[in-house]
């Protein structure tokens, strides 16, 4: 089979590696396509070498079919589709023991922590496995793990009907979580520099507005009667983008911090406390929030064909990676199938 291994910044390999067979509670899956996303780049990008190992095979957005089912595994078939939640609690810490598993202290994320979905042939524990509608295009599958963030955000931010949404930043995981809201009945507005992306947004019934030529703060406030947005989403990892937020938000509104932003940040505390604003951290997501990203994937309430920009081959995953850093691109696919059929 074929992988991807990461061998340091910059340098990623494709190797010829055996399948490993399915033990007890396994089931051995062909992948069909992996998608790389902003924590891949981080990888790739050398930020993450104290977690990945030397020759890790990386990816955990995933879509393929069972090849094979280890000693006890019931209730799955040989040739059924699959996704994987990459995600895997210790059981015993802190958060796991107050029901908060998905933000475990000790996780193993699956393409980070232990081997992932960039090859051919992966082998993982059953319980990690999902399925997929048979009619569900592997593609447009291999999205439902971002998908999957999205849900768990917007659910976080708990958005409703009517509700005035910002969403601050519109890569991927941005524009996901405008048509999330969107799909709950949500007003929403996407804020994005990047006309690309901006272009992809408003393509999907997504209104998008450049802020370096508006007034974000006071559109919202134009369009609201001076009130501001509900609940914001800071998903561009940039302190303009935090500043954006915090400033856009109504009365008791609700900042949802999206993005991971590796320097502290300055916030407007007087902000928060004047208008009594809350502020909520949205990392992963559970497997209510998979199951549903299924269901949206699969209805076409995710329109996955026009988030999809480009579908490399595996040999060329060096090249799918600089297109991703390039821009121009939204998402990008690795087409891992033994002979790319």
């Amino acid at each position: 089979m074929k992988a991807v291994v990461y061998r340091g910044a910059r340098d990623l390999g494709i190797e010829n590696r055996d399948p490993e067979p399915p033990g007890r509670g396994q089931v051995r899956i062909e992948v069909a396509y992996t998608g790389i996303c902003g924590t891949d780049l981080h990888i790739y990008h050398g930020d993450m070498d104290a977690r990945v190992g030397d020759s890790a095979i990386i990816g955990h957005e995933m879509s393929g079919r069972i090849a094979a089912v280890g000693e006890g595994v019931t209730g799955w078939n040989v040739g059924q589709p699959v996704t994987v939640m990459p995600t895997r609690p210790c059981g015993r810490c802190a958060a796991c023991q107050r029901g908060n598993s998905h933000v475990c202290h000790a996780m193993n994320f699956l393409g980070i922590d232990s081997p992932g979905a960039m090859q051919s042939s992966w082998t993982v524990p059953v319980e990690l496995v999902l399925p997929l509608p048979e009619e569900l295009p592997l593609d447009h599958a291999a999205l439902v793990e971002p998908v999957a963030v999205a849900v768990h955000d917007v659910r976080r931010g708990n958005v409703t009907a009517d509700d005035e949404v910002v969403v601050v930043g519109g890569g991927p995981v941005g524009v996901l979580i405008a048509t999330v809201a969107r799909g709950r009945g949500a007003r929403v507005l996407l804020v994005e520099p990047d006309p690309f992306r901006r272009e992809v947004a408003e393509g999907i019934g997504i209104e998008a507005v450049d802020p370096r030529a508006t007034d974000v703060v006071a559109l919202v406030n134009d369009r609201t009667d001076g009130a501001g947005a509900d609940i914001a989403f800071e998903v561009s990892g940039s302190p303009a983008g935090v500043t954006t937020a915090v400033d856009v938000l109504t009365t008791r509104g609700r900042l949802v911090m999206v993005a991971i932003h590796p320097q502290p940040r300055e916030v407007n505390l007087h902000r928060f406390f004047w208008r009594e604003l809350e502020l909520l951290g949205a990392r992963l997501y559970q497997r209510d929030d998979m199951v549903e990203a299924i269901r949206l994937v699969a209805s076409g309430a995710i329109p996955a064909q026009r988030l999809i920009s480009r579908v490399e081959p595996v040999e060329a995953a060096g090249a799918a990676f600089a297109a991703l850093e390039g821009g121009g691109v939204m998402k990008v696919l690795l087409d891992v199938r033994e002979g790319n059929q």
